[in-house]
């Protein structure tokens, strides 16, 4: 009688186990990415890719620390803060790939925002030793060089650009450099033939966000 009433109760346990068995080989959750860390850059993908979902996010910042400022009421308190954090990701991207040109030349761009001019001419010079064709780089740099009152160091990235080809960027630096303050230009002696060969005067497209 014992014998009978055990049977029920031994297949009934062989019935339940399998239930358990699922329970305890469930996978745990996944670890939440670490402060400052992106969902893209945590997943599984070579270096190349990693940089290059940070730099994507740089970049995202520094579209939107434009925004900022270009807004009928400009937040420039914001605009630094994703300036800051654009470089903090670039920084990133340089690490799974320090020949990233395009990093460089993305510090360089907020840095020079921010209005740190060493670093940010540092930024482009590092960019442009990779990387020495590279037009945006070329304007940029140009347009740093000229605001830290480097206008013979800005000539020499035009000069680049012509010799690039890349006229559109010539065009916006050559606007840059007749758009400079007389203090500045003075330094080559040139501030008058280079608003007559341009056509521009001096101060014209000063409020040109670029």
């Amino acid at each position: 009688m014992r014998a009978r009433l055990l049977l029920p109760l031994l297949l009934l346990s062989f019935a339940v186990t399998p239930s358990f068995a699922s329970f305890s080989g469930k996978p745990e959750s996944p670890p939440s990415p670490a402060p400052g860390t992106t969902p893209e850059a945590s997943d599984q993908k070579t270096a190349r890719q990693q940089a290059e979902s940070w730099y994507n996010d740089a970049y995202d910042d520094v579209s939107k620390a434009k925004d900022a400022l270009a807004a009928e009421k400009p937040d420039a308190k914001k605009a630094a803060k994703l300036f800051k954090r654009s470089i903090e990701r670039a920084e990133r991207a340089l690490e799974f790939d320090k020949t990233y040109f395009e990093a460089l030349n993305l510090k360089g761009f907020s840095w020079r925002k921010l209005g740190n001019y060493p670093k940010s001419l540092e930024s482009y010079a590092a960019c442009l030793a990779i990387q020495p064709d590279y037009a945006p780089a070329r304007e940029y740099y140009g347009e740093a060089l000229l605001e830290s009152g480097d206008r013979e160091g800005a000539e020499r990235q035009l000069v680049w650009l012509k010799k690039l080809n890349a006229d559109d960027l010539a065009k916006q630096l050559e606007g840059a450099l007749a758009a400079a303050p007389a203090t500045d230009a003075s330094k080559t002696g040139k501030a008058k033939g280079d608003a007559k060969t341009t056509g521009a005067t001096p101060g014209s497209s000063s409020n040109d966000p670029h």
